[in-house]
C-alpha cells in the first residue's frame, strides 16, 4: 500500500534442523522492531510502531504470546528477537514450518537509512520480514540485538517471493524474475530479454514508457503479482519504484559450470532522472562484478546484480543479496559513485557468499570489502589501491583516536574507531599482509579461502588459521599487534656511519608493531642494495639493529619500506639522505 506507507505480509517457512541436537526453541530476528517504542538502540530511528505479529502457526498448531514460564509452546518477543517454543524438539535431520503473518509502517529512513523510501515514488525494502536466526557450533542461537548500527548475520535459504505491487510500479528483487511476461509490456519484455545478450547498455524502460504509462503491464484489480525464486542466498530485498529509468547490460563473470566458457549475469541500474551520473552505472556495475569475479577467484553466482538509486533515503550505500541501494551522488565526481558500487557489489562475496558475522565483527566483512573495492577501483581507474585505506587508517591512528580491530562491532568507544576498525584498518591489515607474503603466496591463498568458506560462517580464529597455514609460519605476532592491539609501526634509520670501506646503518624499532624492516640503500654510483631486518629481531626484544656492509660506492640515500608498503605512522624518519645531512 504505497500511499499509506504500510506492508503486510505472509510467510511460509521450512528450517530444517541440520544441528546434531534437538531445538525446542527456535530464535528469529524482528528487524523492524528498531522502530518500535522503547526499542534498544545507539542510533536514532523514527518510532513507527515495529511489527505487527498477527499470526504465528508452527506445523498447523498456532501459538500465542508466552504468558508465564510453565508454558514451553509460544512465542516470545524481545526488542528485535522472537524466541519460538516448539511444541516438541525439533530432532536433528527433521524439519519444521512455520507460518507468520505480520505487518509495519514502513519508515522513510528504515534500520538507520538502510531501507525505506524517497519522493512518493520509490520504495526500498529491507530487513522486512520474520528471519530465522543463526545457529551456529560457536555461539549456539546469535541473537545479539540490532541496534540500528553493526549489521547483520544470516543462515543461506532458497526464497520464492512474491510482491504483490499497483500497476505501473517496477519491482526488482532478490532472485530471478520468473514471470516478467506476466509484469512487462511485450517492448520491455523484449528489451529486457535483449540485455541478456548485449555487452553494451539496453535502456530497457525509458522515459518515453514512463510518460506513456507503459513501463508495466496492467490488471484488472489494479495490482500485479511479481514473483522471485533464488537459491542459497542469506536474504531477500526489493524494490519499488514507478519513475525509475532501467538500464541493463551482461557481463562476464567467469566459468561458472565448469564448461571451459565464460558465464553471464544481467547488471541492472534502476534510477530516476535527476541522478547526474546514473547513465553510466550500467557499466560502473558491469566491471565491478566482472573485475570482482576475477580477483576472487569465484564467479558471481546469481543471474542479476541490481543498482537502485536512492536519493534522499541513502546517502552512501547498502548491500543486499543481488541488490544495492545507493544514493545520487549528484554531487560527487563520477569516480564517487563508481568507488561506492564496487564496494557495494564487492560485498556480495563478503558476506553474501562468506557468510561472516557483521554483529560481531564487522571487520570480516567490511574490512576485507574495503581491501577488494580498492582493487576494482584501481584496476578501473589505474590508481593505487592500497594508498585511501593506508592514509585513513593512519590519520586516526595519529591522533590516538582507534579502537581494538577484534572489539565487538557495537561496543567500540567512537564513531570514529567504530568505522576505522571495520573499514580502513583492515583493509590496511589484508594489503600489508599481501606485501608481507607476496603476491604470490597471498592471493592464492586469499581465492582459497573465499572458496573454502562459500556459503559458511568463519569466525576471526579460522581467518587467522587460514593464513598461518597458508605462510607456513605461526603469524601470531601480527594478529596480536593489528587485530588485538592499536599499537602502530614506526621504524627508523637511526644513523648511518662510513669508515675503514664498512659502513654502518642503524635501523631503530620506536613502535610496538613489529614488522621486517626493508632497506633499500642507494650509492653513489647508481646501484642499489637490498637489505632486511627480519621480524625475528623485534620479536626477541631488540630495539635497535646495525647493519654492516662494504658498498663499491659511497652511501648516498637509506630508506625503510620504499615501496610504500607496510603502514609506517612516521615516514619522516624512514630516509637517511646524505645531501640533507
Amino acid at each position: 500500500m504505497p500511499g499509506e506507507k504500510r506492508l503486510e505480509g505472509a510467510a511460509h517457512i521450512v528450517y530444517h534442523n541440520r544441528s546434531p541436537y534437538p531445538l525446542p526453541v527456535l530464535g528469529l530476528q524482528l528487524y523492524q522492531n528498531l522502530h518500535a517504542e522503547g526499542a534498544q538502540r545507539i542510533r536514532p530511528a523514527s518510532v513507527t510502531g515495529g511489527v505487527e505479529l498477527t499470526k504465528v502457526t508452527v506445523s498447523g498448531q498456532e501459538l500465542s504470546e508466552l504468558s508465564n514460564q510453565n508454558q514451553t509452546a509460544g512465542y516470545a518477543v524481545d526488542g528485535t528477537i522472537m524466541m519460538v517454543g516448539l511444541p516438541q524438539p525439533l530432532t536433528p535431520g527433521r524439519s519444521v514450518e512455520l507460518e507468520i503473518e505480520w505487518a509495519f509502517t514502513i519508515p522513510q529512513e528504515g534500520a538507520s537509512g538502510r531501507m525505506g523510501w524517497s519522493r512518493d515514488n520509490m520504495f526500498h525494502i529491507a530487513y522486512w520480514y520474520p528471519q530465522m536466526a543463526v545457529l551456529d557450533d560457536v555461539v549456539g542461537w546469535q541473537v545479539d540485538q540490532f541496534l540500528g548500527n553493526a549489521e547483520f548475520y544470516a543462515g543461506f535459504g532458497s526464497y520464492d517471493l512474491t510482491i504483490e505491487a499497483p500497476n505501473g510500479w517496477l519491482v526488482m528483487a532478490t532472485g530471478e524474475l520468473t514471470n516478467a511476461e506476466e509484469v512487462l509490456p511485450p517492448d520491455v519484455l523484449q528489451r529486457y530479454r535483449a540485455a541478456h545478450d548485449s555487452d553494451s547498455v539496453v535502456h530497457v524502460i525509458t522515459a518515453a514508457d514512463l510518460s506513456g504509462g507503459t513501463a508495466t503491464n496492467s490488471s484488472d484489480s489494479g495490482y500485479l503479482s511479481w514473483r522471485f525464486h533464488s537459491d542459497t542466498v542469506r536474504d531477500v530485498a526489493f524494490s519499488v519504484t514507478r519513475q525509475s529509468l532501467w538500464d541493463a547490460a551482461r557481463t562476464p563473470v567467469g566459468d561458472r559450470d565448469g564448461d571451459g566458457s565464460d558465464d553471464y549475469s544481467l547488471v541492472n541500474a534502476i534510477y530516476r532522472s535527476d541522478a547526474t551520473h546514473w547513465d553510466k552505472q550500467w557499466r560502473f556495475g558491469q566491471h565491478s562484478i566482472a573485475f570482482l569475479s576475477r580477483w576472487m577467484g569465484y564467479p558471481y553466482p546469481w543471474p542479476h546484480m541490481t543498482s537502485v538509486e536512492g536519493n534522499e533515503l541513502e546517502s552512501g550505500g547498502m548491500e543486499y543479496p543481488m541488490m544495492t541501494l545507493i544514493g545520487g551522488y549528484n554531487e560527487a565526481p563520477e569516480s564517487g559513485l563508481y568507488g561506492v558500487t564496487a564496494h557495494e557489489l564487492a560485498h556480495m562475496w563478503v558476506p553474501m557468499i562468506v557468510g561472516t558475522d557483521e554483529r560481531r565483527y564487522s571487520w570480516m566483512d567490511e574490512g576485507t570489502t574495503s581491501f577488494n573495492d580498492g582493487h576494482a577501483e584501481g584496476d578501473f581507474y589505474g590508481v593505487d589501491p592500497t594508498a585511501g585505506n593506508r592514509e585513513g587508517y593512519l590519520s586516526v591512528a595519529r591522533m590516538d583516536l582507534e579502537g581494538e580491530i577484534m572489539r565487538r562491532s557495537d561496543f567500540h568507544y567512537s564513531g570514529t574507531a567504530y568505522g576505522t576498525a571495520s573499514y580502513s584498518k583492515p583493509a590496511t591489515n589484508l594489503n600489508t599482509l599481501r606485501a608481507l607474503l607476496g603476491p604470490e603466496t597471498f592471493d592464492p591463498a586469499f581465492t582459497a579461502y573465499i572458496n573454502a568458506w562459500a556459503f559458511k560462517h568463519p569466525k576471526p580464529w579460522d581467518f587467522f588459521n587460514w593464513f598461518n597455514n597458508a605462510a607456513g609460519r605461526d603469524l601470531s605476532w601480527f594478529w596480536r599487534a593489528f587485530y588485538h592491539e592499536t599499537w602502530t609501526l614506526d621504524q627508523a634509520v637511526a644513523s648511518v656511519m662510513a669508515g675503514s670501506g664498512l659502513t654502518t646503518i642503524v635501523i631503530e624499532d620506536r613502535g610496538w608493531v613489529p614488522m621486517p624492516a626493508r632497506i633499500t640503500v642507494t650509492l653513489q654510483n647508481g646501484e642499489t642494495m637490498e637489505l632486511e631486518v627480519p621480524v625475528e629481531e623485534w620479536l626477541s626484544g631488540a630495539t635497535s639493529v646495525e647493519l654492516e656492509i662494504s658498498p663499491q660506492s659511497p652511501v648516498v640515500r637509506v630508506e625503510i619500506d620504499a615501496e610504500q608498503a607496510f603502514p609506517d605512522i612516521d615516514r619522516s624518519n624512514n630516509v637517511w639522505d646524505r645531501d640533507t645531512r
